[in-house]
């Protein structure tokens, strides 16, 4: 019972620059943490397989100098070369095993991680207060839960691993070309620190935009979740040519932070390439001089070649690492971002649950605004004895579902206080006080599923014969029944496949078998037809029986019988009593009733 959100509310908003990327990397591996030993055994891996590919240039060289050119001809030794070659032949049979197992530990690592991340962001989901979402679209929200969390799963499964092997492939390749030729190393490294300014500087925008590509496909995904769901509003205000606008100003917004992101990102790997070309040329032109003089073999150059890819490669991994690393940087920090929110104020420490509710509600002094400056409740003070049922009329905006939002402690007071029986409900648990009302809302909420699961919402260890008995108090029994399947009837998202009366017949009757001592129906019954109506005002006159009940209705017919009509106006109660003393006074109430009854005479 969220206040609605409307317009597009992403269109405007500024892009969130990234703010930590050590903390968030620091982070990220903080949820590696329990799953040391399968680290480890990776990280063997990763060693086991960069000593093999180690070897195998060492091995390719000594098998070329196994042919040694002679004066009438070359000279092959054969021994030396096929032992060479077998050898050559188990280091890459090795180094794919190797490849094979680290692949899939690391898979198994992050989607397991990823798992628990996912689980941990949908379980904090439930803590956050309803103030939360009021500023969010659902497309944000979900992008953090889908998007953003497979970014950090693409840099758990081969990025830190990766990384890792680059950095002691790039040692073990440095170590090795020392062995070889010290003077072959250092006309090796005259282009190394061109690549390290290379990646500095195009690094540090890659992953601002990175973000911004990210913060962008969350608003897209915002406004298509919206207008998808609300496409009979679209149809009937024939608003689709400015649904495509809105969303093409979204789109191109996306395309142009995309474009800029994978721009700079795509021109890091050619740059690179290029610095190794004239790395390799050099090291060629001088290899070869070195040869002719005598100082070094064919075979040495050729290893040495070799390892010089194995040390370009790591660099140029890396430098193609960072793209993926700041896009999954961008994205942890979102899912952080939304893991560090503030949730729900904590209960009480020495909170304890009623035993048993009798359901007396007051409200004293109480004050509360959404926004600072623009209070919605002021100074307002009911009360209510058990059993009583209490109508909140008056015009939208007035506050009244506020009220009811405050009491389920949705929202906390800025002043004032809230008791049920006496006990400040800040001094309840949270499952406590709502185990003890049940809600049916104007906007019914049902959930993919079959009728019987939906009823069952209420109370979910109750039996198939308690969810049927539920479903005659409410009056739903009979329409159910005609349904393919009945009570089995799977339901698609938000209980498409019925009409609106039958959505809300099934919310009632989820209220029914919950059983509560409160009751609170938020214009239960204004989206069904009179017929259905007299149908469920005979459930409720049952289901009202015994319990405190607050409801908030527009039908003025359907709260004759209150025992006392709070009309409402600007957060204050402006006039309260029974319905024959509201009409005698002609004030506040009596107009509504006229205006009712003025348009029901026209209709």
């Amino acid at each position: 019972m969220g206040r609605g959100g409307g317009g597009h509310r992403g269109m405007g908003r500024q892009i969130v620059r990234a703010r930590d990327a050590r903390g968030s990397f620091l982070r990220l591996l903080r949820t590696l943490r329990g799953r040391t030993p399968w680290l480890l055994l990776i990280f063997a891996l990763v060693i086991s397989g960069t000593c093999l590919s180690l070897l195998s240039p060492l091995l390719l060289g000594r098998a070329i100098d196994a042919l040694k050119v002679v004066k009438d001809g070359v000279s092959v030794d054969m021994e030396q070369l096929l032992r060479m070659l077998l050898f050559l032949l188990l280091v890459y049979v090795g180094n794919t095993l190797v490849s094979f197992l680290q692949g899939w530990l690391s898979a198994k690592i992050s989607q397991d991680t990823v798992c628990e991340l996912r689980r941990d962001l949908f379980a904090k989901l439930q803590t956050l207060p309803l103030s939360f979402f009021d500023g969010r679209t659902h497309g944000e929200i979900l992008s953090r839960m889908t998007n953003d969390i497979e970014m950090v799963a693409q840099v758990l499964s081969r990025g830190v691993v990766d990384f890792f092997g680059s950095v002691i492939t790039l040692f073990g390749a440095l170590l090795s070309m020392l062995l070889l030729s010290g003077r072959l190393t250092m006309t090796a490294m005259v282009t190394v620190p061109f690549s390290f300014l290379l990646t500095k500087v195009v690094a540090k925008h890659i992953r601002a935009n990175f973000l911004a590509q990210q913060t962008m496909l969350g608003l897209l995904n915002g406004h298509i979740e919206e207008i998808i769901s609300a496409q009979k509003t679209v149809k009937a205000f024939n608003h689709e040519e400015q649904a495509i606008a809105d969303f093409t100003i979204l789109n191109q917004e996306l395309r142009r932070t995309g474009i800029r992101a994978r721009v700079l990102s795509g021109i890091v790997m050619p740059l690179m390439g290029l610095l190794n070309n004239v790395g390799y040329a050099l090291l060629a032109g001088y290899g070869g001089w070195l040869a002719m003089r005598g100082d070094i073999t064919v075979g040495v150059i050729a290893a040495f070649i070799q390892y010089t890819r194995q040390f370009s490669r790591p660099l140029n991994h890396i430098a193609n690492q960072y793209n993926e690393i700041q896009s999954a940087l961008a994205g942890a920090e979102r899912v952080f971002a939304m893991m560090d929110e503030e949730p729900e104020s904590a209960d009480a420490a020495d909170a304890q649950p009623l035993s048993a509710v009798r359901g007396e509600l007051s409200f004293e002094n109480v004050c509360f605004s959404y926004k600072e400056g623009e209070p919605v409740l002021r100074d307002f003070t009911l009360s209510v004895q058990p059993g009583q049922k209490i109508a909140l009329v008056g015009s939208t905006g007035a506050g009244k579902t506020t009220v009811v939002s405050l009491l389920m402690r949705f929202y906390e007071p800025q002043q004032g206080r809230i008791c049920l029986d006496g006990v400040p409900i800040t001094q309840l648990p949270r499952q406590s006080l709502r185990q003890a009302m049940a809600m049916v809302l104007q906007d019914t909420q049902l959930f993919s599923g079959s009728v019987r699961d939906n009823i069952r919402y209420g109370r979910l260890e109750s039996s198939d014969a308690e969810v049927e008995a539920a479903a005659r108090t409410a009056g739903a029994d009979a329409f159910i029944c005609r349904l393919p399947q009945g009570y089995d009837t799977i339901l698609s998202e938000n209980g498409g496949n019925l009409s609106q009366g039958q959505r809300q017949l099934l919310s009632i009757a989820r209220a029914v078998l919950a059983d509560p001592p409160i009751l609170i129906l938020d214009e239960a019954t204004s989206n069904v037809d009179t017929r259905t109506e007299m149908c469920v005002q005979r459930a409720m006159i049952h289901l009202m029986k015994g319990r405190t009940c607050l409801v908030i209705a527009h039908r003025l017919s359907t709260i004759r019988d209150a025992d006392v009509i709070l009309v409402m106006a600007e957060g204050r109660i402006v006039e309260r009593g029974a319905r024959r003393e509201l009409l005698a006074l002609r004030g506040a109430y009596w107009q509504l009733e006229q205006s009712q009854a003025a348009l029901l005479g026209a209709e």
